[in-house]
């Protein structure tokens, strides 16, 4: 009888504990967030984002909020991905600016060519007051929560399949697919290219088949969709850099306690200066340019060379900014443009 009673007394203590588990991670707040590339942190800026916030807001939360990676853009293009983290299909995304001027265009304010003098800056100006009052811009304007603007890998550079590239001369003629941005588009029109808007998942097969000359990418993106399998040329002209812009759904940033939105915010920080550093990381490793010099020429532009293409497009670029924008645009270009300095 005692062995039945002592039996019975632990079923139900397992039962209990099985219970109070299946409740904590019931009541668990799920983080579910697109990206679109792969969630290996060794693979791209991304991948090591995502995985350095999941791992600081799941211990910091001691389990209250987990995190679910959804990456590739396994959830669909990245501005219908953005409808569904406003309307709370999932928690947050971190979004191209090619998507992301779906609910914000003036995120295009951002692509003045040849703004930053070195890849440093950029952290002074997305960490700083200027970051800060892009992202209150934004959250007042689309309601999305802002956790902070990640580094897409670097500068944009060029590449194509026709010829090596020191002039504006030298892109007549040349295919050079971009993002939809109008922006971009008129980058490489006073550049002297010819902008073709292809979506992400059709690039490689369009430099493959002629239908793009060329395309401009951060160095790891170039290095890790094996753009140097179809193109022969790389230009390291850094003439754009188009952070990712990391937000949360409003409604559930609010949900959160106190001290669940300290360790999100802090996690979303470290998170972002990991993507930055594995950047840095692929550029310079045997992953990023020393793998493709393999299979490419590759040439720099000089600081006469770069000059030549300011002097283009600068002005058209600021031109349509402020034509596009008017006069919200017009400051908020100004502003960005006295950060940088």
């Amino acid at each position: 009888m005692k062995t039945f009673k002592l039996l019975s007394t632990m079923v139900m203590l397992t039962l209990f504990s099985i219970t109070a588990m299946a409740g904590t991670v019931l009541a668990a707040k799920t983080i579910k967030i697109h990206h679109l590339n792969k969630d290996d942190p060794f693979d791209n800026p991304t991948g090591a984002m995502v995985t350095v916030f999941k791992s600081l807001v799941e211990a910091g939360t001691n389990g209250s909020v987990i995190v679910q990676s959804f990456p590739n853009g396994q959830l669909g293009k990245d501005q219908d991905v953005l409808q569904q983290v406003k309307g709370g299909v999932i928690e947050a995304g971190i979004h191209s600016v090619g998507g992301f001027a779906s609910v914000y265009p003036l995120i295009g304010v951002l692509d003045v060519p040849f703004a930053f003098p070195n890849i440093s800056k950029t952290y002074e100006v997305f960490d700083g007051p200027f970051g800060k009052k892009l992202a209150a811009d934004i959250e007042q304007k689309t309601g999305l929560h802002v956790l902070g603007f990640g580094d897409s890998g670097g500068f944009f550079h060029l590449t194509n399949s026709k010829r090596p590239i020191h002039t504006p001369a030298d892109m007549a003629g040349l295919k050079i697919r971009t993002m939809g941005l109008d922006t971009h588009k008129a980058i490489i029109t006073a550049m002297g290219g010819q902008p073709a808007a292809i979506s992400w998942s059709e690039v490689y097969t369009a430099l493959q088949t002629g239908v793009a000359d060329g395309q401009m990418n951060p160095i790891p993106i170039i290095a890790f969709a094996k753009f140097q399998e179809v193109q022969k040329y790389l230009t390291l002209s850094g003439h754009v850099f188009a952070p990712y812009v990391w937000t949360m759904n409003g409604k559930f940033w609010d949900s959160l306690s106190d001290s669940e939105k300290d360790v999100v915010t802090y996690a979303a920080q470290s998170a972002i200066v990991a993507g930055r550093g594995m950047g840095r990381v692929i550029e310079a490793s045997d992953r990023g340019l020393t793998e493709l010099s393999k299979n490419m020429e590759v040439n720099t532009l000089t600081p006469e060379e770069k000059e030549e293409f300011k002097k283009v497009a600068v002005p058209s670029v600021k031109k349509l900014i402020i034509e596009k924008f008017g006069p919200e645009g017009e400051e908020l270009l100004n502003e960005f443009l006295k950060a940088v300095q």
